[in-house]
């Protein structure tokens, strides 16, 4: 048994398998889920788990060199914008509507149970050499 990281089996057998190029889209619970992707559906109550707690245990397993998020979450959720700033100083914006786009091509989303608005990004998984 793991005794430290993620132990959600399913979430730790998803991301062995992601590689270079990859996305992972890590959602809010109103997220659209689009058809094809691989989810692995952590949401168990409104906010629980946290868009935070699940981006940053996905952070300390994944090598990720880009990020997207919508536009819109600069004006809507101060929380997930200070924490995407934060993590992500590169972060490229594109419409909620062009983000729903880009998940169908995710080959992982996982979904929090966070219930703010546009609490959402695409991660672009790099390579650790």
């Amino acid at each position: 048994m793991k005794k430290a990281g993620i132990l959600n089996r399913h979430l730790s057998g998803a991301l062995a398998e992601l590689g270079h190029g990859d996305g992972v889209l890590v959602c809010d619970a109103g997220m659209p889920i689009p058809a094809g992707p691989r989810v692995v559906d952590l949401a168990f109550r409104a906010g629980v788990p946290s868009f935070a707690e699940v981006l940053d245990g996905l952070l300390a397993e994944l090598v990720v060199e880009g990020a997207t998020a919508a536009s819109e979450i600069r004006g809507a959720n101060r929380a997930a914008t200070a924490l995407l700033d934060a993590r992500f100083p590169d972060l490229d914006l594109v419409s909620h509507e062009r983000l729903k786009e880009l998940s169908a091509g995710a080959r992982l989303i996982v979904r929090t149970g966070e219930a703010r608005p546009y609490a959402n990004v695409l991660l672009r998984c790099g390579v650790f050499f």
